[in-house]
């Protein structure tokens, strides 16, 4: 397997939502709109969390978002114009491993 430093460009942002449903919506809209590459859905997370002085608990379901770092203000921006939450995650984490220099370049071929 032949892999390589990512490019500077590429992140992955994670989102949490309140339901697959809602999850899928986001994601789809997200790449349709060329802001993600591709969206990976993770149902039936459990969170644990504070909330206004509360810890709470809840079943949600988790993106993991590709993007480039170019495209991620405007993922950003729609991101939190979509998600139902009053502070929605939105956690962009550039890659410090290695990477597949093909899937990395698919990912900057399909965003923007």
């Amino acid at each position: 397997m032949d892999a390589s430093p990512p490019p500077p460009g590429c992140l992955l942002v994670l989102s949490t939502f309140p339901d697959a449903e809602t999850a899928r919506r986001i994601a789809r809209t997200l790449v349709e709109e060329r802001l993600a590459a591709c969206g990976n859905l993770i149902p039936g997370i459990e969170s644990i969390y504070r909330w206004q002085g509360e810890v709470e608990t809840a079943r949600e379901a988790l993106v993991l978002f590709k993007t480039t770092q170019a495209a991620y203000p405007a993922l950003e921006a729609r991101l939190k114009a979509l998600h139902p939450y009053e502070v929605p995650e939105i956690l962009a984490l550039p890659p410090t491993a290695t990477g597949w220099p093909p899937y990395l370049a698919w990912v900057g071929e399909n965003v923007g």
